[in-house]
């Protein structure tokens, strides 16, 4: 976790080693910025709240995309995409050049990832839309933007905390965490016309497949994300979200939420509290910040993990 106050456009570059850039100051101040990352390796989380107009060059390597959004006024540009529409949300593919043009006030997120890796998730949930990647900047009108600037403040929060009370979750565990959520938040982007007649009638079969699945996992310690079962069941994630909508009323991303809660609360209920702690059962099971695990906990259950454990 890495966070800076930038009065130099040149800094605010280098903060960002792992993509070709140069920056640009172009109106008055001394504070460029405000910026957050996170580095996994393979994925690279960014925040930045721009205090001046700055103008952002370069290329992106090879097998390196990002998701991204700003939310500023009109004057935003990304290279030839402009900011007339809400909620926008952009999809950069590896090896393109970029020009970037943020006005002051705007906020600015973006999550970066190996190219195949992201691609191979998307055309499992949306096959039709990302059969063919794209060759340039692509906008993506998802309704997500909210979505994902929650995401990435919570991802960033995340670290920040666990690195000051030293439980920071497995970087394998953080990566897939954050790949199947972006992936949810971008998914329904171009999405296809309502089910048919059959699809709703497949919807219950679907649903049942989806429960085994997900507890099977669970069962063998393994965390269950939504491309794993759209490729066991052969279904589109549009397909998946209606069929569970159907079955228990949830999305996909609830579903599980829920299932994770109802595994934890099982695995308290039965364990010692003098040989186990919530913080382990709750990372065992992907909840990684732990305020906003013990809110949902609550919220489901109507009692706090602690009563739960020492009952």
């Amino acid at each position: 976790m890495q966070s800076a106050i930038v009065e130099d456009a040149m800094h605010q570059a280098r903060l960002q080693p792992w993509v070709e850039m140069e920056c640009y100051q172009l109106s008055n101040g001394r504070r460029l910025a405000t910026f957050d990352s996170l580095d996994l390796g393979s994925q690279q989380i960014v925040r930045e709240r721009q205090e001046t107009d700055i103008q952002k060059l370069g290329r992106t390597p090879p097998d390196f995309c990002t998701i991204s959004t700003c939310t500023t006024d009109l004057d935003f540009r990304f290279s030839e995409h402009c900011g007339e529409q809400a909620d926008m949300i952009f999809f950069m593919p590896a090896n393109i050049e970029y020009d970037i043009y943020v006005s002051a006030g705007g906020n600015c997120a973006y999550a970066g990832f190996s190219q195949e890796e992201f691609l191979g998730g998307a055309r499992i949930l949306n096959p039709s839309f990302w059969e063919t990647p794209p060759k340039s900047v692509m906008p993506l009108t998802s309704r997500g933007q909210a979505s994902f600037l929650q995401a990435v403040d919570l991802w960033l929060e995340t670290a920040r905390e666990a690195s000051l009370q030293g439980h920071a979750p497995a970087q394998e565990t953080l990566r897939s965490h954050i790949l199947n959520a972006v992936l949810d938040i971008i998914a329904t982007a171009g999405d296809a016309p309502p089910p048919s007649v059959n699809e709703r009638m497949r919807a219950l079969q679907i649903g049942r497949k989806a429960r085994s699945f997900v507890y099977d996992r669970l069962g063998a310690d393994e965390l269950p994300t939504i491309v794993e079962i759209c490729a066991d069941l052969g279904v589109s994630e549009r397909s998946l979200r209606y069929a569970l909508r159907e079955y228990v009323g949830l999305s996909p991303v609830a579903y599980l939420r829920a299932c994770r809660l109802n595994k934890v609360r099982h695995l308290l209920a039965a364990s010692d509290p003098m040989e186990t702690t919530i913080t382990q059962v709750a990372m065992h099971y992907g909840f990684l910040h732990l305020g906003r695990f013990a809110v949902d906990y609550k919220r489901m259950f109507g009692v706090a993990p602690s009563e739960t454990l020492n009952t």
